[in-house]
């Protein structure tokens, strides 16, 4: 009961803090989240991510 307690305090915030941040932040954060996403050396190392977690999985 206390684990859902704190996840809805902190998504109680979560919206509080959004919401007074307006949508001109939203889209300036999703911006740079697809920026950051998108960049050739995070798609490499998820590439090596997966690679490594399939293998791991095929042994099991």
């Amino acid at each position: 009961m206390d684990a859902m307690k704190k996840f809805l305090l902190g998504a109680g915030l979560g919206y509080i803090l959004g919401a007074k941040a307006g949508r001109g932040r939203y889209e300036q954060l999703v911006r740079t989240y697809r920026r950051v996403v998108d960049h050739p050396m995070v798609q490499g190392a998820a590439g090596v991510a997966r690679a490594k977690i399939s293998e791991k999985v095929r042994r099991r």
